[in-house]
């Protein structure tokens, strides 16, 4: 049997809670900024920001409020200043801020966060030191990988760099940047080499404001549906020098880079989004409440939106669960975070667009309003769906994972140990973050094997028990499946006719990922001190769905597992918090 690296030593009790404490005060801090977001004389709130929407200009407000929270120092190393030291706080960080507004967070942020990103994995002690300076005297980032005319394929780039005395000479366009007239640091992927291979392209860190105005030149402006508060402009490059000290890494080196630092901008932007699910459930459990009374009113409308809320709230604590392992994975399981972090992202639009879907029935008339406290809702629907395009979509993710899948049949599912139990701690501690170890495949899936160990150990007689430990079984068996389909695939060899069912595979094999995250999340709550995640009701609720969407035949959960989780819904609906796994105080 593989044997998997030891867990680094648990900080002690006080050490966990002090971290966990640090964390929870730095949220509550933005939460306190930013204020209650239905109060019409807060300037951050629902009303300005729907305002600077209509006029698709950038929250100004929020942004201000950003900068006095100092939130670029989430972005810097500590290392280097700032107060990055785990990408799990990060997500927990950005989490209001994606709460308020997906522009806001994407914007003012994570797109600084994504350029930066390839820099600290990647850049020299120089370029690393000079970016941490630029972003933390208020510069931004901007990063250059969309390829929009090749369907975001970012290695058949339209950019090329040749080698010229001194440095390079840039060609070629880019026709969507987020930022760019606003950065003051420009991470570019571009063509080194003409010849195919894994070693044709290579990234620039480059500084907008000297280049040359006659060799590159910003386009016009764009304006999308979503994302209407971010400014997007295209540039185009004609023998632009730049000097060699640009080279980011080795050149050659930017296909790896890429694929590296995806694993990590991936993670924290799909764990992100989990905060716009929750705005848009809290604001359709405030328009039932107002139309119905809540789950008091009679008829089948009425159980029909209880369903629709209960739904919805499993669906992002299933989706959270796979994000809090993906983020911890980055630091415990460096070498196999190309398959978790892929995984999360290839969820998050069918997760978003059936969470937002369940949702709008609630809604009804009121999904087309685009005023007041309501107009947040149809502004998320809008916004959402941007957040799983781009260079690391499905597509991309699908190329990371369906390759490793046969190596992985072979050489680890139901073979490897179970992962190990920190990676699903919400509050435990992390090693430093070591993007060195961040592999592009490495043939072992710790987390599956976890899904194998905790159905074995669910103990408990109820009824809500026995149902877990029932669905957990159901999937063991389809993991046993999914394992012999792709061996008969491999032996078959490389068949045309079999290329759907691979993508079919992929797709069953993410949902058991995510049910194993499920599994290892409530098996430590089973410890912690948070009642609900403590109880077997939202697992067991959470497995019932990705055994419908397997297509298993199940049957239905016992009555108190529903009536736990709507009780749920309304406690934080009234007690202010987050409908995460962290169930944060919220303002509003």
């Amino acid at each position: 049997m593989t044997t998997l690296p030891t867990e680094p030593p648990r900080a002690s009790e006080g050490a966990a809670r002090s971290r966990e404490s640090a964390v929870r005060a730095r949220v509550a801090e933005l939460e306190d900024l930013l204020g209650d977001p239905s109060d019409p004389a807060n300037p951050a709130g629902y009303g300005a920001l729907l305002e600077a929407d209509r006029a698709a200009v950038p929250f100004s407000e929020g942004e201000a409020l950003l900068d006095r929270f100092g939130i670029v120092d989430e972005y810097v190393p500590r290392s280097l200043g700032g107060r990055l030291d785990a990408m799990d706080t990060l997500v927990r960080v950005m989490r209001p801020v994606m709460r308020r507004d997906v522009g806001l967070a994407i914007g003012h942020g994570m797109t600084t966060f994504m350029a930066a990103s390839d820099v600290w994995t990647t850049g020299s002690e120089r370029q690393r030191t000079w970016l941490a300076g630029l972003l933390r005297a208020g510069g931004r980032a901007a990063i250059a990988q969309h390829e929009t005319a090749h369907s975001n394929d970012f290695v058949r780039s339209q950019v090329t760099a040749r080698r010229s005395p001194g440095g390079y000479l840039i060609s070629g366009g880019k026709p969507l940047v987020n930022n760019l007239q606003r950065a003051g640091a420009l991470v570019l992927f571009c063509r080194t080499d003409p010849a195919p291979g894994s070693r044709s392209h290579s990234v620039l860190l480059l500084e907008p404001g000297q280049l040359s105005d006659t060799r590159a030149a910003v386009t016009a402006r764009r304006t999308p549906v979503g994302l209407r508060g971010c400014r997007f402009a295209g540039v185009e490059f004609d023998d632009c020098p730049v000097p060699a000290s640009a080279l980011l890494g080795s050149e050659g080196s930017g296909i790896e880079t890429a694929l590296r630092s995806f694993q990590i901008s991936r993670t924290v932007i799909a764990g992100t989004a989990v905060a716009a699910l929750d705005t848009s459930l809290r604001t359709a459990v405030r328009i039932d409440r107002e139309q119905s009374g809540g789950w008091q009113g009679r008829g089948t409308d009425n159980s029909r939106t209880g369903a629709a809320l209960t739904n919805a709230f499993v669906s992002l604590l299933l989706y959270d669960a796979l994000a809090v392992v993906a983020a911890r994975a980055l630091h415990l399981l460096p070498a196999e975070t190309s398959v978790s972090s892929a995984a999360l992202k290839y969820l998050m639009p069918r997760v978003l667009s059936e969470t937002m879907y369940d949702l709008s029935i609630v809604l009804g008339s009121d999904f087309y309003t685009r005023e007041g406290t309501l107009g947040i809702f149809q502004k998320h629907v809008r916004d959402v769906p941007v957040l799983s395009l781009g260079h690391a979509g499905t597509v991309a993710c699908q190329a990371t994972v369906i390759p490793q899948m046969p190596r992985l049949a072979r050489r680890s599912w139901f073979i490897e140990d179970e992962a190990p139990a920190g990676l699903f701690r919400l509050g435990g501690d992390l090693p430093p973050l070591r993007a060195d170890r961040l592999a592009l495949a490495c043939g072992r899936d710790s987390l599956s094997a976890s899904l194998l160990a905790v159905a074995a150990r669910i103990e408990g007689h109820g009824p809500v028990e026995h149902a877990l430990r029932t669905l957990a079984g159901l999937l063991v068996e389809e993991f046993r499946d999914v394992r012999g389909r792709v061996l008969r695939l491999e032996a078959a060899g490389p068949a045309t006719s079999a290329q759907p069912a691979k993508f079919a595979l992929m797709d069953r094999y993410t949902l058991l990922l995510a049910a194993a995250a499920v599994l290892g999340v409530w098996d430590q709550a089973r410890y912690g001190p948070d009642p609900f995640l403590a109880d077997p009701s939202w697992a067991a609720a959470a497995l019932h769905r990705i055994c419908r969407r397997l297509g298993t035949r199940v049957s239905d959960l016992p009555p108190e597992c529903e009536t736990r989780i709507r009780h749920e819904v309304q406690l934080r609906f009234s007690t202010r918090t987050s409908y995460d796994l962290y169930s944060t105080p919220i303002p509003g």
